[in-house]
């Protein structure tokens, strides 16, 4: 018998009666229905986010800023809902704890009173952060509640750009004000460089006078000393030269007072003498020489008078001016002295202003120096303050609140949540598949072992007859998969081949257990699938499993076929795919050595198993 002829009879077999058929059939629909259903109950579940029905409470307050009135929790919640991501609900917080709790709502979203103010503290001297409450109910649905989670951490975030976005706004409006001011500090600035150049300018004059200023008035002063003492010995002399009038004068006072006497008694004396001259008998004619002589002595003696009179005054005017220059070259010395002291004064003084005016000058220097060193500080830090106009003020605050866009530059992308699953649950479905098939279908034929002593044969055709309806079975799924929920495949023939290699490859690997164990073979195939469900890194990470199961991923084939078929569905690395490959068909070759080596010792011994046969074969 050959082993198509062994195949056909096998299928003969299990198509001998309309039971047969119906129970051939319907485990052929087992991976077709359970691939299908699942994948198309999870086809796009986040398509339908907003038929889950969840709570806002809103019990925000407000508050006021810059005058207004806002209300961010008000905001936000009407974002919420014009959004559509959920099926929100604006509800009193009663009706949220009931609704969450007796499963109306699956989540709830709560703004307190203070939400509002708290957001507004940020600019104050009080900041505190702002609270959301989330409340979930993992009775509802964990899921649900991670979903949760997640729609409560954008909505966070979302609130976060917002605030930042008004901050930003209102550093780079200040911003801007400060660079006004800074322009407007420029100008003060180069005016107050001019200003402190010119001051420098008439500090160094004023140096330079006031310099000049103390060496004359040092001279001055050294000039007013020795005037000083001049008008000092002046005013001695003077003084000698007054006393020496003032004796002069009361002499020629008195030659004055003689001489008046004189004219005057001279007259007198004239006549007594005439008379006496006439008593002693002088005859006219002398008393007539004597009269006449008497007349030109009167007139010389009143003459004389005359002058002494006129000198006498001239002394006594020379001795008042004597007096007078005395008196001023008094003044005039005291006045020296005074003027040699104020001199004196004024030379330490112009010293000390030289001296000031010296330290002005360098002042005003460093003033000068300082004041440009401002100027071009000011000039700097306008320069390195952009002059942007309200509309770009605007695009950098929306930039800076939110900074980062997230480009997703996929190599390879699934598409969808269902389609992401879709490598997995083919996979799986593909081992529940075979898995059922062997229940109706023997895993080799006692009459070819009775007939044949060929174990090659008796291997192939055990393995091929459930291997090729296992291949039927994966274009169903793959008709499904590709057909009536739509996931996109990059590479058809590929991922079907994989899908009928990896059947091929469950089929070897179950029909040895089968040949080896019986019964016991059959059920290690379900607790093998149990294995194979947890580690093949369908639905999370392998990186994320145990250690122990983590290692299971690297040796168990449902490993391979998952990402085998997700390299070719995805328009991933073909390489890798044919190496997923490569590692299934070693699974499969391995497994039909064993069930040769298995199908060998059933043909040339008799074991107890043959004697007593299991209920499953």
């Amino acid at each position: 018998m050959k082993i198509p002829q062994m195949i056909a009879a096998e299928f003969r077999r299990l198509t001998a009666s309309p039971m047969s058929i119906v129970a051939l059939i319907a485990l052929m629909c087992v991976p077709v229905l359970y691939g299908g259903l699942y994948l198309w109950a999870n086809q796009n579940p986040y398509a339908n986010l907003n038929k889950i029905p969840a709570a806002i409470v809103m019990d925000d307050s407000g508050t006021t800023v810059d005058g207004k009135t806002v209300n961010y929790g008000s905001d936000v919640a009407d974002e919420l809902i014009r959004d559509g991501s959920f099926d929100w609900h604006r509800v009193e917080s009663g009706s949220a704890a009931s609704g969450v709790d007796d499963s109306k709502y699956d989540f709830s979203i709560t703004f307190p009173a203070n939400f509002s103010e708290a957001l507004a503290s940020a600019s104050t001297k009080t900041p505190h952060r702002a609270t959301v409450t989330l409340t979930t109910n993992d009775t509802n649905s964990y899921l649900a509640s991670t979903i949760g989670t997640q729609a409560a951490e954008k909505i966070r975030t979302s609130i976060v750009k917002k605030v930042n976005q008004q901050a930003a706004e209102q550093f780079l409006l200040g911003l801007a004000d400060i660079r006004s001011n800074l322009v407007t500090a420029v100008d003060g600035a180069n005016q107050l460089v001019d200003g402190s150049e010119t001051a420098r300018s008439g500090a160094s004059t004023l140096a330079d006078g006031t310099s000049q200023l103390a060496t004359g008035s040092q001279q001055l002063s050294d000039a007013l000393a020795q005037l000083s003492g001049g008008a000092a010995q002046v005013s001695d002399g003077a003084a000698q030269v007054a006393a020496g009038n003032d004796q002069l004068a009361a002499k020629a006072t008195q030659a004055g007072t003689a001489a008046a006497q004189l004219a005057a008694d001279a007259p007198a004396v004239g006549r007594q003498l005439l008379d006496q001259l006439k008593q002693a008998g002088a005859t006219q004619e002398q008393l007539d020489q004597v009269s006449a002589a008497l007349g030109k002595i009167d007139a010389k003696v009143q003459d004389g008078n005359t002058q002494v009179q006129t000198l006498v005054g001239q002394v006594n005017q020379l001795a008042a001016g004597a007096d007078q220059v005395a008196s001023g070259a008094s003044q005039v010395a005291s006045g020296s002295t005074q003027a040699a002291g104020g001199a004196a004064q004024l030379a330490d003084g112009s010293k000390q202003a030289a001296s000031g005016a010296s330290q002005l000058r360098d002042g005003l220097t460093t003033l000068h120096d300082g004041t440009a060193k401002l100027r071009d500080g000011l000039t700097d830090g306008v320069g390195q303050i952009p002059d942007n106009s309200p509309a770009l003020q605007k695009k950098q605050a929306t930039t800076i609140a939110d900074p980062v866009n997230l480009k997703n530059d996929s190599i390879t992308s699934a598409g969808t949540y269902g389609a992401g699953l879709a490598p997995f649950f083919v996979a799986l479905a593909g081992w529940i598949g075979i898995y059922a098939l062997f229940l109706i279908v023997k895993p080799v034929s006692r009459r070819a072992i009775t007939a044949l002593h060929s174990p090659v044969k008796i291997t192939l055709a055990g393995w091929l007859t459930p291997g090729l309806l296992g291949a039927v079975q994966m274009i169903g799924l793959f008709a499904i998969v590709s057909g009536a929920l739509g996931f996109r495949i990059d590479n058809p023939l590929g991922m079907y081949g994989l899908m009928a290699l990896a059947s091929l490859t469950f089929a070897a690997i179950i029909l040895a257990l089968n040949v080896w164990l019986g019964s016991v073979g059959q059920f290690l195939g379900l607790v093998l699938m149990v294995l194979q469900l947890v580690t093949a890194g369908g639905t999370f990470p392998w990186q994320t499993l145990p250690g122990p199961l983590a290692a299971l991923h690297h040796v168990l084939p449902m490993s391979y076929a998952v990402d085998g078929i997700r390299q070719l569905m995805y328009g991933g690395n073909p390489a890798t795919a044919l190496a997923d490959a490569g590692v299934l068909g070693l699974w499969l070759l391995i497994a039909l050595l064993v069930s040769a080596i298995g199908v060998t010792r059933m043909t040339h011994f008799r074991t107890l198993r043959d004697l007593r046969p299991s209920l499953i074969g």
